[in-house]
């Protein structure tokens, strides 16, 4: 799929499906041979074995990406692009809805937020590629509070699907555009 303009990419997938590759590759091919790309970070080295994993990946990306660290105001850091940015990855979706439950966000504001992101993915003058996990396949979880992040990510994956002009679900490293074209 060639993503070439602004409008939004919203790449869902299960945990190591290959979506945060896919959408990389997406914006490899926006930024073009010499251009640069912002990398926007949601996960925060809360032990020593993310903090390797945030390294790993920074170093997987390469010099064409620019990382920028924002666990919580995503949608600020899109109305802020900078001038040299050609095309946005932000991953990911759903560590970021977790960042905000732990800071004691509610569903209302999660919510509103969520419809922040997608306005601000959507309207971006570049490419703005969104990645989350989809959740909801899997078992019902026995906790209750686990079941009700796994509602509300689907709730947000939901609004930004909306939102979006392309939905892309990632399985098994195997792209399935959902919503959008393919080329």
């Amino acid at each position: 799929m060639e993503t070439t303009s602004g409008g939004g990419t919203l790449v869902l997938g299960g945990a190591r499906s290959g979506k945060s590759s896919y959408a990389l590759e997406l914006g490899r091919r926006a930024l073009g041979p010499m251009g640069r790309g912002l990398f926007i970070a949601t996960a925060r080295p809360v032990d020593g074995e993310m903090a390797l994993r945030i390294e790993a990946h920074r170093r997987e990306r390469g010099g064409e990406w620019e990382t920028l660290e924002e666990p919580l105001e995503v949608a600020r850091a899109l109305l802020h692009l900078p001038p040299w940015a050609r095309a946005v990855v932000v991953d990911c979706v759903t560590l970021w809805l977790s960042n905000l439950m732990e800071m004691g966000a509610g569903e209302a504001e999660i919510l509103r937020r969520a419809r922040e992101l997608g306005e601000a993915a959507a309207s971006a003058p570049v490419p703005v590629i969104l990645v989350a996990n989809e959740v909801g396949m899997g078992v019902v979880p026995a906790h209750p509070v686990a079941r009700g992040f796994r509602d509300l990510a689907g709730r947000v994956n939901q609004l930004l699907a909306a939102a979006l002009p392309t939905v892309v679900l990632v399985v098994a490293g195997l792209p399935m555009v959902l919503k959008g074209e393919a080329s």
